[in-house]
């Protein structure tokens, strides 16, 4: 049986050379950062240096750099800091957002009494520009908007720069969560308007359990964990030193052969897209995953023309078959309930069909798609 890895959105494998690097760390620099001492200087060092490579990267300082245990902690730790120590009184986000942001919002909304405000969307799932502006303008309240750059279920992308704008014409604040963006894409926070952004390394071929934050110098948060010293103060906890140097070597790596593989992940985007569409007559594209320049070339959502009971084993079927991919999130794979993303933008009857997100990295080839494909075709004709 042919094995076929196509949940990249979920996780991604690890390059050799994040392995060597996180190896050598965990066998020859095991002391604590946070120690004075020569063993502990060597792995501070280095951390340091972590910082000042992921900033300089970004045109970001390194103090506006945080490591993390990953994106969720990060977008969980600016919203809340966001609302209690910066008087942040209305939340304007979106109903297509990561449950890391969502279900924080909500939580937020239960515990301060905040207002929650949700952008609409267009048919495809991007927020419309000009209710935004009227959300913006609606009262005098102090206004955090947080809208993802790379929507992780349907790819779309966020006009980030025309989002940044609208936020510093009204004075508001401007998180994004760019989980399915840092390591993807090209990205200079002195160009754009935004105050907060969050990234997990495990996005772009690095570990799992460690990311960052990028918060604006100045910002006015305070640390949410608290206990220590550890990340200047903003972040206590003896800093995972293997997992922070692996984040480097992957972040690094990511940017070295940013175009080079980008080329390559589109190429076989555009070619699986292609191919669904001759071989499997009725297969849709939700929102705009099939657009190579209005999506992310490292995932496509397809509904596939199947009833609901049959949809029922098709997870299941591909599964057997070797092939990984997914229905949505894998942070609510536990969960029965549909896709909250396609929810808000396809139809009691489109809902009905099985969608499946099938997400790329370099690591994959197009004699997998083909197999894949013809998989999808087999199921359906049976």
């Amino acid at each position: 049986m042919q094995k076929v890895y196509l949940d990249n959105a979920a996780t991604t494998q690890v390059r050799d050379e994040v392995i060597l690097r996180m190896q050598e760390a965990l066998a020859a620099h095991y002391g604590n950062p946070s120690s004075t001492h020569s063993f502990g200087r060597s792995a501070k060092t280095a951390v340091e240096q972590a910082r000042k490579t992921i900033a300089k990267t970004l045109n970001a300082q390194p103090s506006e750099i945080i490591f993390t245990s990953g994106g969720t902690e990060a977008d969980n730790m600016i919203l809340r800091c966001a609302v209690r120590d910066l008087g942040v009184q209305t939340i304007i986000t979106s109903k297509i957002e990561h449950h890391a942001v969502l279900h924080t919002v909500e939580e937020l909304e239960k515990e301060y009494g905040i207002a929650v405000w949700y952008v609409d969307l267009d048919e495809f799932g991007n927020p419309k520009m000009d209710h935004l502006e009227s959300l913006l303008q609606k009262d005098s309240s102090k206004k955090l908007v947080s809208l993802m750059h790379v929507n992780n279920e349907i790819g779309n992308i966020t006009d980030i720069a025309s989002v940044g704008k609208l936020c510093q014409q009204y004075g508001a604040l401007f998180h994004s969560d760019t989980v399915q963006s840092i390591g993807h894409y090209a990205w200079d926070v002195q160009s754009v308007h935004i105050d907060f952004m969050t990234a997990a390394a495990h996005k772009f071929h690095g570990p799992k359990g460690i990311g960052f934050a990028f918060i604006r110098k100045n910002s006015g948060l305070k640390p949410l964990i608290v206990g220590g010293a550890q990340e200047r103060g903003f972040r206590a906890g003896t800093e995972p030193f293997h997992n922070i140097v692996g984040l480097e070597e992957a972040f690094v790596k990511a940017y070295e052969h940013l175009e080079e593989e980008t080329k390559t992940v589109k190429a076989l985007k555009k070619y699986f897209v292609e191919k669904v569409q001759q071989e499997i007559p009725g297969a849709f594209f939700n929102g705009l995953s099939a657009d190579l320049e209005k999506s992310t070339y490292t995932l496509a959502n397809v509904r596939l023309p199947f009833d609901k009971q049959k949809g029922l084993m098709l997870l299941f079927h591909l599964d057997m078959k070797g092939i990984a991919c997914s229905k949505g999130s894998a942070c609510q794979s536990g969960s029965d309930q549909g896709s909250h993303v396609l929810a808000e933008i396809l139809s009691r009857e489109e809902l009905e069909k099985p969608s499946l997100r099938f997400s790329f990295s370099m690591y994959n080839t197009k004699e997998e798609l083909d197999y894949t494909v013809q998989v999808l075709k087999e199921f359906a004709n049976n």
